[in-house]
């Protein structure tokens, strides 16, 4: 029990984390509350009182990103052209997506600033714009996982193949392999679950654009969230292991 406290606490102590609980707590409101609002034709006083906590935590999230600008700069320099990658795929699709990544802060935070009145444009344009990278993200996120897939693949048929004197080796490098494949398709679920909605707040026209529910806005960002919560919580692990 106080282990399970403890990671909490140091979950919530980490920006990271605080952002994915929050995350977590907004969408998983929405669907109950979308849920509940839909059951009662909207009469619900539970569900409306969840939609607008949801509301709040999302309005949360946007606040809290505009000091993101420096860290995504930080980690587009870092990783630069890509040239550390052995894949001349991934490092074109990664060094696009932080292009992208890059774009979607300014293009937020003014349509923030539009909503909060502090700057004189319409903010319609610059939340479609800021949708738009989000997804162009989530669509390369996708394209990257499954072409890193397809490579941890022909790494484990090529092992398998190759007669090593180590075998213990041969076996921690595929069960390796194996827990970065499992994670990569995660990662591709996730990103898709998230690009359905980025899809259905695009403008009215494309694809299925404003036809969800809230309920299933809330599931899939729902999805989305757990997803993540689940990746830190290994990544983390693993990194406690491997120190």
């Amino acid at each position: 029990m106080q282990e399970s406290i403890g990671s909490i606490v140091n979950l919530l102590e980490s920006y990271r984390g605080r952002d994915k609980v929050v995350r977590t707590l907004c969408y998983g409101s929405q669907l109950v509350g979308g849920v509940l609002s839909q059951k009662t034709a909207g009469s619900s006083e539970v569900g409306k009182s969840l939609m607008l906590f949801s509301a709040q935590l999302s309005h949360c999230r946007t606040v809290l990103r505009l000091f993101d600008d420096l860290s995504m700069v930080a980690y587009s320099r870092n990783y630069g052209l890509g040239n550390r990658e052995d894949d001349s795929i991934v490092r074109c699709v990664s060094v696009l997506t932080n292009v992208a990544d890059q774009l979607y802060y300014p293009c937020e935070h003014i349509a923030w600033a539009a909503d909060a009145e502090l700057v004189k444009v319409k903010s319609d344009k610059w939340w479609t714009l800021s949708t738009l990278l989000w997804a162009s993200s989530l669509l390369l996120g996708a394209l990257r996982s499954i072409r890193v897939i397809f490579l941890l693949r022909r790494k484990l048929r090529k092992s398998r193949r190759t007669a090593q004197e180590n075998v213990s080796e041969r076996l921690a490098m595929q069960r390796e392999c194996q827990q970065q494949i499992k994670m990569e398709f995660l990662g591709i679920l996730s990103c898709l679950a998230d690009l359905s909605n980025a899809i259905h707040w695009m403008p009215p026209g494309i694809l299925w654009a404003g036809r969800f529910p809230k309920w299933l806005v809330g599931l899939m960002g729902t999805v989305s969230s757990f997803i993540g919560l689940y990746q830190m919580g290994s990544s983390d692990s693993e990194h406690e292991a491997t120190s």
